[in-house]
Parts: C-alpha cells; structure tokens; sequence
C-alpha cells in the first residue's frame, strides 16, 4: 500500500472511531438520563373528575397525562368517587399504596355528609392494583363526620406508618377540622386515631402534608405545610415529636383558602423542591402551580413560578401526590398507560349501534349514554403476540371478556385465564375485508358476535354470523 493510500486508510479509520465514540456517547447519554416523575391527582368536582389520573414528567415542572388523560383508577365503592390521593411506597420499594378521600361531590354526596372512611388500592409493581377496598379511620373519633385528605409517611422511630388525615368532629365543645393520625404496617389495620394538629380556638385545619429532607439540608428532618388559614410551614426532627412554626406563605399572598393540597417534591438533579398548591387563581382556575426552593426551611426564599416556566398538560391538577420514579418504575408506568386513543367498535349490519357495557353487561346500543360506556383503548392483547384486547375508558382495568361464550366487563385479575379469554386476534371482516373480525385466542374458530343485540362468542357458519360478527373501529 502507498504512503498516501495507508494515510487516507488512517484518516478513515480515525473518523470511524469518532463517529462511533460520539453515536456511543449519544446512546450511553440516553440511557444513563435520570428517569422523572409521576403524578397521581383528580381533576375536579364532576363523577368522572373524581377519580384517580395519572401525569408525568422528564423535569418536574412540564407535564403530560397519561392514558389519554382518562382516568386510570376508579372507585367502584363506598361514595364511589375519590379526590386527594395520596401515594404510598414502601422502604424497600416492595410495596404501593393509593389512599384517597372517599367523596364525589355533586353525584350524591356533599362535604357535609362524607365518609368516615378513606379508598385504598394496593399493588407490588405500580402499575396492576388490587380492587378497592374501604379502611374506617374516622369511625373510632366521638362524634367524627368524615375523613378528608390522607397522607402517610413512614416513621424509623416507630418503624410502621403514619397515616393522617382531617376530621370534623367537636372536642371541648368546639365543632371544627383537626388534623388526626394512627399508624399502620399495612393500610388495613390501624391504631386508635389521635389529634395531631390542633391550631387554638376555632381556627380549623386541612390538607397538611410533609416529607423527609435529606440530611444536611437544614436544621430539621422533616417539613411539613398545612391548610390552617395561615398556611403554616414547620419543621421537625420527629415526625410525632415537637414541631417549629417556620413562617407562613402569607409573604406570597396566600392566605385563607385560596391554597389547598399542598405536595412536596424534590428535585433529583439539584437541590431544589417545588411545594405544589392546589391554587384558586385570580382567574378562578383551580389546579396546582408550582413555588421553588433551595431552601425549605426559609420561608421567605419561596418563590411563585410565572405561568410560562411551567406547564401542568391537558387536564386539571387537583390535590394529589407526587413520587419521584426508579427507572424500572416509569418504565412500567409508561408502558401500562400510553396515550392509545380511544376507540369504538361499530356494528356491520346495524351501523347505529357500537359495543358498549351496561352493569358491566356487553350488548351493541344505538345512543349510548354515558358515550364513554362504548369507548375502549385497544391494548397489545394481554397474552400471545400480534392480538388485541380491549380495556375500558371509564372503567379502566377492565376488559371484554368472554365465560361460557357469553360476554362481560370484568376486571382484570392477573391469572393466565383471564389473559386468554380477554386476547383475540383481529382480522379482515367475515362480511366485509374492509372492517375487522375478532376471533378468540384460546377458542380459535370463534368470533365475537352480536346476537338479540347481545354480545357472544360463536362459531361462525352463515351469513347472518358473518354481518353479526364484523365491526369497525372507529373514533
């Protein structure tokens, strides 16, 4: 080889290295990016708002709902609507918890009449929760009304939970909201509820909320913030123990109710928190906005972010909770609840009428209402690749489901069974190529069909089954 072929084969091979290191650099940056933040929240004071909803974000302050921004968790129970969730996870990270004011106002209760008890939903990976259950915390206060706004932190010096919450209940002959708590291991079992924060006279408070900071960041372990009128911030270095009044956020004109739900939240990347208020705004918009800090623990260092450095997504951020996610976390979360638009399955040979649930019951209806009752997200089939399975908007977790050839809405379980009866194969229309056909995984030969209007699974032999078991997929 020549001096300069050798020397042109040398530039080569040195520009070939570095495209690598840089492509190679590009990828490792990518991977080694810090994973970001999941909120969980409702909405507002409709049925549909007052459930559980999902938001997340790369930075923190920039977010974007999930699930289409559709709810993701629904209380079947109790007053059968959730506001204020609190989410829980456990020390080794093994364990989850949801626990949410169990009230729906404007759909059959008021903040007067609500519920002595809080909804809590259970999972070991954040993503598959167990169905609702109702856990009384109220019921043991004389005279209790209600349970508003959990929260629960793990305490070391107790080495179990501290769950608290407000109640209104009168005590020395003064009707008002105290701040109660018990602990627990496991959200099912609960001590005797004791006051907690009891501000004098009739001053009563609401929505407190706190968290650990890490050592060195200042003179207390803990910070907390509550809706006492003054919206008060203290610190301690027992959760149980004595509490310091820091100041109030008075300094930045909020005052009385205008805050509500306040959550705190560390940024990973720097030393700096964002204390989240569910903010009533000049312009009557209630949902959170975000005030930074670099110190907590110095009231007069909080600022209020100006509109345009933030951005809360498509549906209102109501009082919820913020977790700061592992990488294997949002993984899970992202993939559990893309933004798959919802979609309805419209019948061939009665093109008036879709798919929908009714009591949680599958027929086809022309004029369905609620419109959401003939909404489903089509989800990659939850067994055998190339299938479909179809989930419930307003239902979510729940799916169409056959047993016995005949058809349901039911929750998804996690058993290998109900995966198969849940998957089916789409294909081009029995009737017309154009739609689509569903044949079942694990009954393969039959399709789903409408017969008297009602949805089954059946084989398909005639004309009639061919019309009864093609649908379109339509928005």
């Amino acid at each position: 080889m020549s001096a300069v072929l050798r020397r042109l084969a040398a530039i080569l091979v040195a520009v070939g290295l570095l495209l690598t290191t840089q492509a190679l650099g590009t990828h490792q940056r990518a991977e080694a990016a810090e994973p970001g933040y999941l909120m969980v929240h409702f909405t507002g004071d409709s049925a549909t708002g007052q459930q559980l909803y999902l938001a997340h974000s790369t930075d923190g302050l920039h977010w974007n709902d999930l699930n289409g921004g559709a709810p993701v968790l629904r209380s079947t129970i109790g007053t059968k609507g959730v506001r204020d969730p609190a989410l829980v996870r456990s020390p080794d990270g093994s364990r989850y918890w949801i626990i949410a004011t169990d009230l729906c106002v404007r759909c059959g209760s008021t903040y007067e009449n609500g519920s002595p008890s809080f909804v809590v939903w259970e999972s070991t990976d954040l993503v598959n929760w167990s169905a609702p259950r109702l856990l009384n915390v109220a019921g043991a206060i004389p005279g209790g009304r209600n349970a508003w706004a959990p929260e629960a932190i793990w305490n070391p010096e107790t080495n179990d939970y501290v769950l608290y919450w407000a109640t209104n209940a009168t005590v020395n002959g003064i009707l008002k909201y105290r701040i109660y708590y018990t602990r627990t291991t496991d959200f099912r079992t609960i001590t005797t509820p004791q006051i907690w924060i009891d501000p004098p006279g009739t001053t009563p408070v609401v929505d407190t909320q706190m968290t650990e900071v890490p050592a060195g960041a200042g003179n207390y372990r803990y910070i907390r913030i509550s809706g006492d009128g003054r919206n008060s911030v203290e610190g301690s270095n027992s959760i149980l123990g004595t509490w310091t009044d820091l100041g109030t956020l008075s300094s930045l004109g909020l005052t009385g109710n205008v805050v509500e739900g306040p959550v705190w939240m560390k940024f990973r990347d720097r030393d700096e928190w964002a204390l989240y208020i569910d903010h009533n705004s000049p312009q009557g918009v209630r949902e959170y906005r975000p005030i930074l800090t670099t110190d907590p623990f110095t009231v007069a260092d909080y600022r209020i972010l100006p509109p345009e450095s933030y951005d809360m997504g498509g549906t209102a951020k109501r009082h919820g909770a913020i977790m700061t996610l592992t990488a294997a976390e949002e993984s899970r979360v992202l993939a559990r609840w893309p933004n798959t638009p919802a979609k309805r399955l419209q019948s061939y040979n009665y093109q008036d009428r879709y798919v929908r649930h009714a009591s949680f019951d599958v027929r086809i209806d022309s004029a369905v209402s609620p419109a959401e009752d003939a909404q489903f997200r089509p989800r990659p089939g939850l067994v055998g690749s190339g299938t479909v399975s179809f989930e419930s908007v307003n239902f979510p977790g729940y799916y169409l489901r056959h047993a016995n050839y005949d058809f349901q809405l039911v929750r998804k379980d996690g058993t290998a069974q109900f995966a198969a009866d849940a998957t089916f194969r789409q294909v081009p229309g029995l009737a017309d190529a154009s739609w689509s056909s569903f044949e079942s995984y694990n009954h393969p030969g039959r399709y789903i069909r409408h017969y008297a209007y009602q949805l089954r699974l059946d084989p398909i032999t005639t004309a009639t089954g061919r019309s009864d078991a093609t649908f379109r997929v339509s928005n």
